[in-house]
């Protein structure tokens, strides 16, 4: 049977538990049990799941880094693993299955290219780590008052007509490696600058372009949040909100169910994506079902499940994925080729789990660069954004807050505090 809490008593059979540490709400935990019965099948040892979960990547991270926690999988994001890798923090995978097939074989050879690129200190990525999930960094948007064509450019952010009428994700790198991309395209265009370059580039001069770029439309953000933006978007309390592809497709279905349309689009200068992936921490136990698991969860159909239920896009690809991805009458036509394969040049596929190769060529990941010069800029950037709106925005908030201490106090009762769900 899965647990969900570690119980003291868990520790006299260590090696038949398995320790997985993931994101909230990431996973179709029906298969946490049948992967119990399916490793049992496979390998003839029994095992049993102690499911936990994160909503930080620090807070994972600072757990294995300092508290030498002894989780047999967890699921970093794309920098993380970097900073795991430097440190000496995580074991090779191992890929020797016995009878069992190596689904790991699974991952489409595009999420292996980007593994390439991870800065991995002299180790290869794809030997220690392997992709969940990824996605973008674009805008939501509202068609009624923003038009499709200008949303194609992150000029649209500085237009004086969507004064406080623009909601900024509070995430600093996925937000300057987004940028550093699209404010360097005439480089990237005429080859002077490689995306890999750019996605590396912390200079004093590319972030001052950024930051430089960011206050110059301080009067259109109405607030930076790190949740409630792809909210007030179904409620057109904004017009704009620069977020994740996964929030997006969440506020275009909300906004469907009332009649509201919204879109999401990549700018044409470039972008960001960014990758979750499973890896196997320094302290793990139980290697052998930590590698095991991470196969299963290679599996096609295991993969289907898992983004039926997160609603996030899966780092497997193959053919099975593609004939249940693929929709004529709801998608028009993009090149997958990129993710499924040759065959895949003119595929009818929800162009948000899966943009045009010619957008997503343009996308560069993020990398564990320079955190401290980064946050010092976006502290700047965002005391500098403080506009009217954000005040009045802020003001609400607190009044809000107020009255619910009042509430709370005059009717001695309790209020169960609502978590945040995000995409990392």
């Amino acid at each position: 049977m899965t647990l969900t809490l570690m119980a003291s008593g868990c520790t006299d059979d260590r090696e038949h538990i398995l320790k997985v540490y993931n994101w909230a709400d990431y996973i179709d935990e029906e298969l946490l049990d049948e992967f119990e019965v399916w490793y049992e099948e496979q390998t003839g040892e029994h095992v049993e799941i102690i499911y936990q979960t994160f909503d930080i990547n620090e807070t994972m991270l600072s757990k294995i880094e300092l508290g030498h926690e002894d989780y047999d999988v967890v699921c970093p994001s794309d920098y993380i693993i970097e900073r795991m890798l430097r440190n000496d923090l995580l074991r090779p995978i191992e890929r020797n299955f016995g009878d069992t097939p190596d689904y790991i074989g699974n991952i489409s050879p595009y999420i292996v290219e980007k593994f390439n690129q991870i800065e991995g200190h002299g180790k290869n990525a794809n030997d220690y780590s392997v992709g969940y999930m990824w996605g973008t960094v674009g805008i939501i948007y509202n068609p009624e008052f923003v038009p499709a064509e200008e949303v194609r450019s992150w000029e649209v952010l500085r237009n004086p007509e969507y004064k406080g009428k623009i909601l900024m994700k509070d995430a600093f790198r996925d937000i300057y490696t987004s940028l550093i991309v699209g404010l360097n395209s005439e480089k990237l265009n005429s080859g002077e600058k490689t995306l890999h370059e750019l996605s590396l580039d912390t200079s004093e001069e590319s972030i001052a372009l950024v930051e430089d770029f960011l206050t110059s439309f301080k009067e259109n953000v109405a607030g930076w949040e790190a949740d409630f933006g792809k909210e007030q978007m179904t409620k057109g309390l904004a017009w704009m909100n620069l977020s994740w592809s996964g929030d997006a497709q969440w506020a275009i279905d909300e906004a469907a169910e009332v009649g509201m349309e919204l879109r999401y689009d990549i700018p044409s200068e470039g972008s960001a994506v960014w990758f979750d992936g499973w890896v196997i921490p320094k302290y793990a136990v139980n290697v052998k079902a930590a590698s095991y698991f991470i196969n299963y969860m290679c599996m096609q159909e295991n993969a289907l499940r898992n983004m039926d239920m997160t609603g996030y896009v899966s780092a497997v690809g193959g053919q099975t994925v593609l004939e249940n991805m693929e929709d004529p009458e709801s998608y028009d036509a993009v090149d997958a080729s990129y993710f499924f394969g040759e065959e895949a040049d003119s595929v009818h596929v929800n162009y948000i789990m899966y943009p045009d190769k010619s957008t997503i060529t343009r996308c560069a990941m993020m990398h564990d660069t320079d955190t401290e010069t980064l946050l010092k800029m976006w502290s700047r950037v965002k005391g500098a954004n403080a506009s009217a709106w954000t005040y009045i925005l802020i003001v609400l908030v607190l009044g809000g807050l107020i009255c619910l201490v009042i509430i709370k106090y005059t009717r001695k009762s309790h209020r169960r505090r609502r978590h945040s769900y995000k995409r990392r």
